[in-house]
């Protein structure tokens, strides 16, 4: 099936700004030679703009041009930080999208995770992140239940689970770690975040302590083109 012709423009654009032709902050070439570069319509042409301004891209002002944005967030590994956090740092209006909070007994993994027995009962937060009224990541945090009574309460009351835990429950994270892999977008995850099946996912696995031991078993899948880490490394072993 021949692909639309504002798609393709869509797809050069993008892989230029991603490639970093165009840095945020740059404007986009007005659309007359846009127009005249692809041998296309001014209507293909504002298509194209209308996709790259919706999945972040850039954004449109009437009479003053097409600017570059910073499609992408980075969170730095030395540091104990959530994605929430992170997106607000770089000036994002962070929102959840749903949110559903209740009592599950732990599975073999989320058991291992958190130096729990099979079966015991933790609590699980399941909730859509985004990022300027965008979908960016699905997160499932399964906390320790004696940590945060009554938690249920604050359900859809909060958007960075950290910041969160830390003032209502006064919750010290000390400590990390964090397994990080990539995947894709299956059907069930590519409704939820808006994109199309196979579209990559940046997945990762936490385990958060305080100082009596694991408090927090995260998985958390953010769309891999719109987010990234940074790892900061000194010296030789």
């Amino acid at each position: 099936m021949r692909q639309p012709e504002y798609r393709k423009v869509y797809s050069i654009l993008r892989q230029e700004i991603r490639d970093g032709e165009y840095k945020p902050g740059d404007m986009l070439p007005p659309e007359h030679l846009i127009e005249a570069r692809f041998h296309i319509s001014r209507t293909t042409v504002r298509r194209a703009l209308e996709l790259l301004s919706r999945d972040g891209y850039v954004d449109a002002k009437q009479g003053k041009g097409t600017i570059v944005l910073d499609f992408t967030t980075v969170q730095r590994l030395n540091a104990l930080t959530s994605v929430s956090e992170t997106l607000k740092s770089r000036g994002f209006a962070v929102s959840t999208k749903g949110m559903h909070i209740d009592h599950v007994k732990a599975n073999t993994k989320v058991a291992n995770a958190m130096k729990i027995k099979e079966g015991e009962c933790v609590v699980r937060i399941q909730r859509v992140q985004c990022a300027n009224d965008q979908p960016i990541a699905i997160m499932i945090n399964y906390l320790v239940k004696e940590l945060v009574p009554g938690i249920e309460r604050f359900n859809e009351q909060f958007t960075s689970l950290y910041a969160f835990l830390e003032s209502e429950y006064h919750i010290v994270f000390t400590s990390a770690v964090e397994h990080l892999s990539a995947g894709v977008a299956d059907f069930s995850e590519a409704q939820i975040l808006n994109v199309p099946v196979g579209s990559p996912l940046l997945i990762s696995r936490r385990i958060t302590y305080n100082t009596s031991g694991p408090a927090e078993y995260a998985l958390l899948k953010i769309l891999g083109d719109k987010y990234e880490y940074s790892v900061y490394m000194e010296g030789r072993p």
